[in-house]
């Protein structure tokens, strides 16, 4: 499976990583590189951190399983999200909480996570929780059916999530 992250969204919705971005873009860059970097090395998973923007040196570094991709201009970010969630279709898991980009991997058949289950699962707090709920604001509206089951995306998303075994530092 390989896990498509929307770097600037991801980094934007933690306090810690907001800090350190607005002090310097590449730090902050550098700062959710180093989280992913320790939760690749807890899964067999592939994960590529999409970035909108020039290439950095610092950040242009890649290794086995974490990869770092700019948009070229006039593609953003958002657009290469979802061009590589097309190409891997049900191997992919995208995690923004930006709406377009997470109907755009639905519609390929590719899980969407919001970056904040995403950040609660792979924090040193969240690695205690493992019950594998999702927030509330990141589970669809109520559709017909059966309405203690959750909808096929919300499945999809939490056994994504459940794929994340964190261990603590």
């Amino acid at each position: 499976m390989v896990w498509l992250i929307d770097g600037y969204n991801v980094i934007r919705r933690d306090p810690e990583l907001a800090g350190i971005d607005r002090r310097s873009l590449e730090e902050g860059r550098e700062a959710l590189l180093r989280l992913v970097a320790r939760v690749a090395r807890e899964s067999p998973d592939e994960f590529v951190v999409v970035f909108d923007g020039i290439k950095s040196r610092a950040t242009a570094r890649s290794d086995r399983r974490v990869s770092v991709v700019f948009s070229k201009p006039p593609e953003k970010a958002d657009d290469v999200l979802i061009r590589l969630a097309r190409q891997r279709g049900a191997g992919a898991t995208v995690v923004s909480s930006d709406h377009a980009v997470q109907d755009g991997a639905r519609r390929v058949r590719a899980a969407a996570v919001g970056a904040d289950a995403f950040l609660e699962r792979t924090s040193e707090d969240g690695a205690e929780d493992r019950d594998g709920g999702d927030e509330e604001a990141d589970q669809p509206q109520p559709k017909k059916g059966n309405p203690r089951r959750l909808s096929r995306a919300a499945r999809q998303a939490q056994r994504a999530l459940g794929r994340l075994r964190m261990q603590p530092k």
